[in-house]
């Protein structure tokens, strides 16, 4: 196919596993509350078990669902990832056709299975992922499509891709061909945890190759090893030519070379699950951002994505976020 796209992702391709479960279900099967813990296939079958038929298949991963809530903006999207030749993977690329999003990345033969993440949902809408990475790190540079890169507006890095070195170099070499085609590159942090781990790599990254930052407020502290918000900013500021923060019920805090500029949150009835909140934040934030959109206005369909998303289960939309836009005379 040809023609410009708005985004193309890089990222995990995963399936999520959703379920909603009781408090007492963390402690039992030893689960890290609000957080994303790394396990193998073994742990990720003892889950699935647990589980029971409460588990309800979507698929995932945190690019992905972000390029899905693009799609559902009216944007025009592609995905790179990889999934095993297994029925998992057949699932995930089913899905990602159905929404008319290009994935042309080959699938993995007599490799680890489709990568899956066991999402317990307990009832104040938290979420606690257990994520098996299997076949999604097992993406090299070769399975980087220059030819998509160059052809998005925007290249959207997902940061837990950063896993595994092989996975890394791919993410490097997919911000270096963007740079050279003269594309913007957004880098999401995806994990407080997830930035412990690489540090060093991802400021590395930002300062030389990512035009725009997305994370919440603890990956930011954490990035800049800071509990002092308004200074993590400053030095966000310092290193990238744009980021958005996200703070949950406080809306969300953009950064540019010229302002600060602090957005409300869109009201929500009530927090069904979290799950997908940052992911969607950057959908509608990315979708205008592509469109040249203020950057005020990024914002706000950033929120109005993820008040969406929050508000049933599943970590992409229900409801066309374009009609949504519309409404709130977006679009």
């Amino acid at each position: 196919m040809s023609g410009d796209l708005d985004v193309v992702g890089v990222g995990n391709a995963i399936v999520d596993v959703i379920a909603s479960v009781p408090d007492g279900f963390l402690t039992i099967h030893d689960i890290r509350k609000g957080g994303m813990t790394l396990i193998d296939q073994m742990r990720a079958t003892e889950l699935a078990r647990a589980f029971g038929d409460k588990g309800r298949f979507v698929p995932g991963g945190s690019g992905a669902n972000t390029i899905a809530g693009i799609t559902s903006l009216g944007g025009h999207t592609g995905y790179i990832g990889k999934v095993a030749e297994d029925a998992l993977g057949k699932f995930f690329r089913k899905e990602m056709n159905r929404v008319q999003i290009e994935f042309p990345t080959a699938s993995l033969v007599n490799g680890p299975a489709t990568a899956r993440c066991m999402i317990a949902v307990t009832p104040d809408g938290e979420r606690s992922m257990s994520t098996f990475l299997g076949a999604s790190t097992e993406f090299t540079p070769e399975d980087v499509d220059a030819e998509l890169i160059k052809r998005g507006k925007i290249l959207y890095l997902e940061g837990y891709l950063f896993d595994k070195e092989e996975a890394k170099a791919a993410f490097v070499h997919a911000a270096e061909i963007a740079k050279a085609a003269k594309r913007r590159v957004a880098l999401t942090l995806s994990d407080s945890f997830c930035v412990d781990r690489h540090r060093s790599s991802f400021r590395h990254l930002i300062k030389g190759h990512v035009d725009l930052v997305f994370a919440n407020e603890a990956e930011l502290l954490s990035l800049y090893e800071t509990t002092d918000f308004d200074a993590a900013v400053q030095m966000l500021r310092a290193d990238a030519y744009a980021g958005a923060i996200t703070r949950s019920s406080k809306g969300s805090v953009v950064v540019t070379p010229d302002e600060i500029i602090t957005m409300p949150a869109e009201p929500v009835k009530k927090v069904v699950d979290a799950t997908g909140a940052g992911d969607q934040y950057a959908a509608g934030f990315l979708f205008g951002y592509a469109r040249n959109r203020r950057i005020r206005d990024c914002a706000k369909l950033g929120h109005i994505a993820a008040a969406e998303v929050i508000s049933h289960y599943g970590p992409r939309p229900e409801t066309s976020y374009r009609q949504l836009a519309v409404k709130a005379g977006l679009l």
